[in-house]
């Protein structure tokens, strides 16, 4: 006997899903980030507890067991993790979710006898698998586990192709006849195609990846949902699908890209292919007091975030140097690029974590056109989002990405700690432009030269 009547039950589920949708509304924009999130975690708290109350369940013991395992493993992670780590903890979270999916398919196989639900089962097994090992693959790229350029080996498309015939070949058997056997057969080759699918895929182009293997995920959730008879599942899903696909074709258009593209363009050279040697070419390279006597002086500076920043965890320092120049009458804005870091938004919440007003965090859209306007552009620990080669160099690997115009502005200054090219594995041509100046070291302690030697002005 249950404690909640279907009514109520539906009731709640409808107010959780309601949270989610609010969740989502809320993470859309830095400032309403948080209370999105909030929401969205009530939401799963209330699905959770409704799911307890209105199901008659055998080994709740075992349940909350793993509930505290999985708390006591989560929370400590969460709480430490750092803001350059963060794709890496989506990547693996996303896994363990499409991996979840996959395990209820498979229990639930034996459950059932009714053909369409077995196909439903047989798209959870194949899809989740293929998140949980596609995931397992974006995280040891991105944690540098393994190589970040593109994996390629003669007679992979071929072997590909066959694993993903042999797959539906598979759960067209499992939907007639329901083996577990070849069940797991079917979760086999959903792994091997997920690992398949992301060898080749090299660079910045990894993130994407990961955007659309969370869709991937959604979609396997909201198959599991019709697995159960879950309706809440089936919602949570479809958002979490829905807003994966629109995200990873987002994050695509902002690089210029296609989806095809990114997943297959190592076949073809095209995809991007990460971290190469340092250039020896000659630069011109200044010191901070120097760069403080050009941010000083200057009318208006546009600050670039990038990658180097959140690694060096220098945010507090820039927003500290903006202050400092503000203070002097100087106009200072930040340029974000929708693919700056590792994820969309990553340096809007690193920079709101360092109470930068929401004001000064300019996206590319708008900034765009008054560069030509600056005096200086501050380049910090950026580099594939300011390449001109996304412009001029139609063989480069980002070609046709929209990047911020650093090179409008009157003078450019590059805090960069070595000049190893960018994520995309490419030289950039600004460096060695005539009113570009670099100052060499780790951006957190550059930034805090440039700041003492700005307030001794």
């Amino acid at each position: 006997m249950t404690l909640l009547d279907p009514l109520w039950t539906s009731l709640l589920y409808l107010a959780a899903a309601v949270c989610f949708i609010l969740a989502l509304r809320g993470l859309s924009s830095p400032r309403t980030a948080r209370r999105g999130n909030l929401l969205g975690a009530f939401g799963a708290l209330l699905a959770v507890v409704t799911v307890f109350v209105s199901v008659k369940m055998d080994n709740i013991p075992w349940i909350l067991g793993a509930i505290v395992v999985g708390s006591a493993v989560a929370a400590p992670v969460a709480r430490r993790v750092q803001m350059t780590q963060m794709p890496q903890l989506v990547a693996l979270f996303n896994g363990v979710g499409g991996g979840a999916a996959a395990l209820v398919g498979l229990l639930e196989l034996g459950h059932t006898g009714d053909a369409w639900v077995r196909v439903a089962i047989v798209f959870t097994l194949l899809v989740g698998a293929v998140s949980f090992a596609g995931s397992a693959i974006t995280f040891a790229k991105l944690q540098e586990l393994m190589t970040t350029r593109p994996v390629l080996f003669p007679g992979l498309p071929v072997l590909m192709g066959a694993v993903l015939l042999a797959a539906v070949g598979v759960g067209v058997v499992v939907v007639f006849n329901g083996s577990f056997a070849l069940a797991l057969v079917l979760l086999a080759l959903g792994l091997v195609a997920g690992v398949l699918l992301v060898l080749p895929v090299g660079g910045a182009d990894v993130p994407i990846v990961i955007s659309l293997l969370n869709a991937f995920t959604g979609l396997a959730v909201a198959a599991s949902g019709l697995v159960l008879g879950n309706v809440l599942l089936v919602v949570a899903g479809t958002l979490v699908g829905a807003s994966g696909t629109i995200l990873t074709r987002a994050m695509a258009a902002a690089m210029g890209r296609k989806v095809t593209g990114i997943l297959f363009g190592a076949f073809r050279g095209g995809s991007t292919a990460g971290s190469t040697t340092a250039s020896d070419r000659p630069v011109r390279s200044s010191s901070a007091e120097d760069v403080a006597v050009l941010l000083g002086y200057a009318q208006r500076v546009i600050i670039v975030p990038g990658y180097g920043l959140a690694v060096a965890q220098g945010q507090h320092t820039a927003a500290e140097l903006a202050l400092a120049l503000q203070a002097r009458g100087i106009r200072v804005d930040f340029a974000i690029h929708p693919v700056a870091g590792r994820m969309p938004g990553h340096m809007n919440v690193l920079l709101a974590e360092a109470d930068v007003p929401y004001e000064s965090l300019r996206e590319m859209g708008e900034i765009n056109s008054e560069f030509r306007t600056a005096d200086v552009a501050l380049v910090v620990g950026a580099n594939d989002v300011v390449n001109p080669a996304a412009k001029t160099s139609a063989g480069s690997p980002i070609y046709g990405m929209p990047i911020l115009e650093v090179a409008e502005a009157r003078q450019v200054v590059f805090l960069k700690r070595s000049m190893r090219p960018g994520f995309a594995g490419i030289e950039n041509e600004l460096l060695y432009e005539p009113q570009t100046t670099l100052l060499f070291g780790d951006a957190k302690d550059s930034l805090t030269k440039v700041l003492g030697a700005v307030k001794a002005l």
